[in-house]
This record gives structure tokens, C-alpha cells and sequence, in this order.
């Protein structure tokens, strides 16, 4: 079995396990009466992560059917990635918080994975992967327009229904204006360094075992400019014209060395 279709098969697998870890996570909130089903939604981990089931699977499909991911899908895994980790990061940061202020939150193994165990195995696989491209630099400001949108339609809907999905949002909870800034404002910091810390790991050289052979075809080219480079002596001789070629023809024949031989 080639390594690229072991890998198409790890991310559907992936893709499924996060599923699961989704339905889970919503009966256990709602047999808990810890989430309304309403709300469950609103968080932006389970967006992210739903969005993470779709992309996993038609990423497992084109592994399993191309040699090499598309431009397309590099920057889409990428941005999905960033979302899911630093969804895991800042909750990890609000349970760490709880317990010094003596509240309990309980974790179920569904939250675990879904920010935990699976973003950080999916970088892992992601990494290695045959076949991947490297994250263009313009995916870490690009990372920023969802959080701001979902934001901005958090801070809306919040104070309509007085519910909020983390504490730092809430101004019942938080001391005033400059605490939700700065919060917020670290919130978005880690978006960048997370999408950074992407592209630079997209940019690593992968072992000579796992990279692709050069031979197989790839529709879409390089990720820089070398066809372009390799070919640019063959455009030059053919873009030369009949005229050009007589021209040479006739020095040749007035040469009188030439034509002493």
C-alpha cells in the first residue's frame, strides 16, 4: 500500500472519530443540562470542528486519488487547523482557570479529543503527509476574519438571549471594557501564532521515504515557478521565426571560410 493512500485512510478515519466525538459531546452536554441545543453551535470549537469533519474527508478523497493535495486544500486545511487549536488552547486555558477559582468543570473524553488529541495528531499526519504544499504567508491574517466575524455576531446575539459562550465575553462576568480587550486581543494573538507556527511546519523539508516521486504527475505545477524556469530556454528556440532563420543561413553561406570547406 502506497504511503499516500495510508495517509487518505488516516484522515478519514480522522474525520469520523471527530464526528463521533461530536454527537458525543452533545448528548453528554444535554443529558448533563451543561448546553442548551441551542447553543451548542454557537461555540466556535464545534463550528470549527464540523467544518473539520467536512474537509477531512474530501482531503481522505483526494489522498486517495491524487498524488498531491491542491493549492486550495493546503490553505483550507490550514485555516481549519489554526481555528482548532487555539479553540483548544483557550480552553484549556478557561478549565485551568476554573480550577483556581474552585469551579468544577467537568471534561468528557468527546472534549478531549476534539481539542486535544485529534488537532494535534492532524498536524502531526498533516506534516508528514506526501504530497502536501506549503502554506503561503498570507494564511495568518486571512486566520483572523472568522474569530472576528463570529465575534461580532457573538457580541450581537449574546445580550439577546443572555448567553455568552466563554466568560471573557460576557460583561457580567469580566471587569470592564479594558479586561474583554485585552483578552480578546490575546485570543487573536494566538490565532497568528498558531497559523504561523503552520506555515512554517507546512515549510519543513519531509524525509526522502515520504516525499513524492517527482515523475507522478501533478495538473496543478509546482509551488514556484520551476516549470516556468526549466522550460523558458525551449520557449526562447521556439519562439524564434523563419526570418530569423534565413537570416542565419545566408551568413553562413557569404562566410568564406565556410565555404572553402
Amino acid at each position: 500500500m502506497k504511503t499516500r493512500t495510508v495517509f487518505g485512510l488516516l484522515r478519514l478515519g480522522a474525520a469520523a472519530i471527530c464526528l463521533v466525538a461530536l454527537i458525543h459531546r452533545l448528548a453528554w452536554g444535554l443529558a448533563s443540562n451543561t448546553v442548551a441545543s441551542q447553543n451548542f453551535f454557537a461555540y466556535l470549537t464545534n463550528q470549527s470542528n464540523v467544518a473539520f469533519v467536512v474537509l477531512l474527508t474530501i482531503a481522505g478523497i483526494i489522498a486517495l486519488r491524487k498524488a498531491r493535495d491542491p493549492r486550495w486544500l493546503t490553505v483550507t486545511l490550514a485555516l481549519v487547523l489554526s481555528w482548532t487549536i487555539t479553540a483548544g488552547l483557550v480552553f484549556a486555558i478557561l478549565v485551568w482557570q476554573a480550577g483556581l477559582r474552585g469551579i468544577r468543570i467537568d471534561v468528557p473524553w468527546s472534549d478531549q479529543v476534539l481539542h486535544f488529541y485529534l488537532p494535534a495528531l492532524t498536524v502531526a499526519a498533516w506534516a508528514l503527509a506526501p504530497g502536501h504544499r506549503a502554506v503561503p504567508w498570507r494564511v495568518v491574517p486571512a486566520t483572523l476574519a472568522y474569530p472576528l466575524l463570529w465575534g461580532a455576531f457573538t457580541m450581537i446575539r449574546g445580550p439577546i438571549i443572555g448567553w455568552y459562550p466563554y466568560y471573557f465575553l460576557d460583561p457580567r462576568q469580566v471587569s470592564g471594557p479594558p479586561e474583554f480587550l485585552i483578552s480578546s486581543g490575546i485570543a487573536l494573538a494566538t490565532f497568528s501564532i498558531v497559523a504561523t507556527a503552520l506555515v512554517l511546519i507546512s515549510r519543513m523539508p519531509l524525509p526522502r521515504r515520504l516525499r513524492v516521486d517527482p515523475a507522478e504527475s501533478d495538473p496543478e505545477g509546482p509551488d514556484h515557478d520551476e516549470t516556468d524556469q526549466a522550460t523558458a530556454p525551449d520557449s526562447a528556440e521556439s519562439e524564434r521565426s523563419p526570418a530569423t532563420d534565413e537570416l542565419v543561413a545566408a551568413a553562413g553561406a557569404s562566410d568564406p571560410v565556410r565555404r572553402t570547406r
